[in-house]
């Protein structure tokens, strides 16, 4: 590995050999040409994820969430070791959607998860989700294949907050686990009624010393609020547990739950047909991200926003109208 130039230009092969290989450091620079918006990169990534396409496919997507200060990380990290245990292979690929500002990850890196980190059987990748959700689902998708590809036979997928981007995590996961906390007011107004909807499973965290009584009473609340949904087409019901990550309590217990619900879906072949309706619904997201990238990345189009949004402004044209004549001028470029 220390042979390795950080600078130099490798070609599409030698990513794809490094990552069939599980070499972890080709592995993380064939992520960054994924991630990456230069066209020559671009391309070169398009080759990698083609190539590597046969070889992956073969792991179990879990997506976890959860509100703020669940003690996501330290779940991950007690989860993941748990997982090696047992003689699995496991990555962690963070999205952090609140660094728009800055378009860096602002996710603290490994340092959250030092022990898991240091681990050769796990991979942890944070990265920011860039300008749009749909770049959360590509990009993410993209380095989940790169990942099994690899040999990860278990992947992870965290999301930070509790907003759009799980709803694209929910639609390139396997399964969806939703961490809360107890006594932190009324539990059910902390989380969207959307996101309870995709659960899969609800694990009430920091079940723990004087929280173990408040955890019984918010599972109590949560079992009865998700038995309001309608039942799931996947044929499961969703679960609720509780957990004391940082005590490794319960945990065990969410391994077990999960591999039920990967024994049910398997056996009512509900697994594949939710693997391609993703497959199909990527092929989509693709298009409209390429859509808006050749629509925004074209200078004359950027040019007229400008002075359409002082015409908005100064009531010289309406918001409808505006929109119609930019679509109007897009069309005649081709």
């Amino acid at each position: 590995m220390e042979n390795y130039k950080p600078k130099s230009r490798l070609t599409a092969k030698e990513y794809i050999n490094g990552v069939l290989k599980g070499d972890r450091v080709l592995l993380s620079r064939a992520i960054t040409m994924i991630e990456s918006n230069l066209e020559s990169d671009k391309i070169i990534a398009k080759e990698i994820v083609q190539a590597i396409l046969p070889k992956s496919g073969n792991s179990f997507r879990i997506g976890i969430t959860g509100v703020p200060g669940v003690g996501k990380s330290t779940f991950i990290e007690v989860f993941g070791l748990n997982l090696i245990k047992q003689g699995y292979k496991v990555a962690i690929l963070s999205i952090d959607p609140s660094s728009q500002r800055s378009k860096g990850s602002i996710l603290g890196d490994k340092t959250r998860m030092e022990e898991l980190a240091n681990r050769e059987e796990a991979y942890i990748r944070p990265s920011a989700s860039g300008d749009t959700l749909g770049g959360v689902a590509n990009k993410t998708g993209e380095t989940m294949l790169l990942c099994e590809a690899a040999g990860y036979d278990i992947i992870l997928i965290e999301t930070v907050g509790v907003g759009q981007s799980e709803t694209a995590v929910h639609g390139m996961t396997d399964f969806f686990l939703l961490l809360m906390l107890a006594g932190a007011g009324d539990e059910l107004q902390g989380i969207k009624k959307g996101i309870m909807e995709m659960a899969d499973m609800v694990v009430i965290n920091k079940a723990d010393g004087d929280n173990i009584r408040k955890s019984q009473i918010a599972k109590s609340q949560y079992q009865n609020a998700l038995h309001i949904f309608p039942q799931s087409e996947s044929g499961w019901s969703p679960v609720v547990s509780t957990a004391s990550a940082i005590k490794n309590i319960g945990i065990d217990k969410v391994w077990e739950e999960i591999s039920a619900y990967k024994k049910l879906v398997l056996e009512n072949d509900y697994f594949h047909k939710n693997r391609n309706l993703q497959q199909v619904q990527w092929m989509y997201n693709n298009i409209n991200e390429e859509l808006k990238q050749l629509f925004y990345g074209s200078k004359n189009i950027a040019s007229q926003l400008v002075i359409l949004e002082k015409e908005i402004v100064s009531a010289k044209i309406s918001p409808v109208k505006a929109a119609q004549k930019i679509i109007e001028a897009f069309k005649k470029s081709f």
